[in-house]
């Protein structure tokens, strides 16, 4: 009799709480969509000052330049598309797209490569210093870029004024390594000896496993690096001198005059320059939160250790 009355008083108590997960869940999703005067304030100064700024450089993109001399900041009297017609013969964005998208494609791509690459073996413990190895390559992106050493370096190996030269000093940089070393320390080791076993190669297992479960790291730091590229004015400025190896920022660059400054055209420009980094944003833009956030959790953990949390977790 007393395992009787014992066992139905431990499947009713489970019982009770998975009624009502439902009607709580519910609870929790209305509270949590309800705002209140702060938030919705908060909301509104923050999407005015982010907002208005892109709204007013679109609104002037389709203003003629004598509507825009008489009120600057109205609305436009009659729309017109042929700032940015001129705006794209103007500044030869025909031939300068082809040249961002290969600057901003190609080193995002051997980047990202390359990071999975050198952290994979760190994040394992592969060397006998794996976690002061970890440590310089952390340390060494926050050192800031010498402009100069890089100049002297291009002219004297041949790089200066040349595509693939441009390439190769802007294919080398290492932002996303420290949390490619955590998305890594996160997959299970198993995998690993199971690899070994069925005869799966290095490079073959990087490509066809480890990457796969990396997905939201490389497409946030795809993204990330896209539009550093993308935004780069200052490299291109000292590297490229012919106007044919010229990227996007530099034809915008050349729409301010010395003397007068066609408002209304350059607004159409960048607006064009910019369009590439929205659509690039908007298709990969559930991929960044969670990709920041999963590499910033597992990210601040040792190297070389025999377990990680997630290992843990799932055993």
């Amino acid at each position: 009799m007393s395992l009787q009355t014992v066992r139905p008083q431990r499947r009713s108590r489970p019982e009770a709480p998975a009624q009502a997960a439902p009607s709580d869940r519910r609870r929790l999703v209305l509270r949590g969509l309800r705002l209140t005067g702060t938030q919705l304030f908060c909301f509104a100064v923050s999407a005015g000052l982010f907002a208005l700024p892109l709204v007013y450089l679109l609104l002037q993109a389709f203003k003629p330049y004598q509507s825009f001399l008489k009120d600057p900041t109205g609305m436009p009297d009659t729309w017109t598309l042929s700032n940015f017609s001129d705006a794209w013969t103007q500044g030869d964005f025909g031939t300068e797209m082809v040249n961002s998208l290969i600057y901003a494609v190609v080193p995002d791509v051997i980047t990202l490569i390359l990071g999975v690459f050198l952290a994979f073996p760190i994040s394992r413990g592969w060397f006998r210093r794996s976690n002061a190895l970890y440590g310089f390559f952390v340390f060494s992106g926050f050192l800031p870029a010498g402009l100069i050493p890089l100049f002297v370096e291009a002219k004297a190996l041949g790089l200066y004024d040349s595509r693939l030269g441009f390439l190769v000093l802007t294919s080398l940089a290492g932002a996303g390594f420290f949390f490619f070393v955590g998305y890594i320390k996160s997959i299970p080791r198993e995998l690993d000896e199971a690899a070994a076993l069925d005869g799966c190669g290095y490079v073959r297992f990087i490509f066809q496993i480890v990457m796969p479960q990396m997905k939201p790291a490389l497409a946030t730091f795809g993204v990330f690096g896209f539009v550093a590229s993308w935004n780069n004015l200052i490299l291109p400025l000292i590297m490229l001198n012919d106007p044919g190896l010229w990227p996007v920022t530099r034809g915008l660059y050349g729409f301010f005059g010395e003397h007068t400054s066609q408002w209304p055209l350059i607004a159409a420009a960048t607006v064009i320059v910019a369009a590439p980094i929205l659509v690039v944003f908007a298709l990969l833009q559930r991929h960044l939160v969670e990709g920041v956030a999963g590499g910033a959790a597992t990210g601040s953990a040792g190297v070389g250790t025999t377990a990680t949390a997630a290992v843990a977790a799932e055993e």
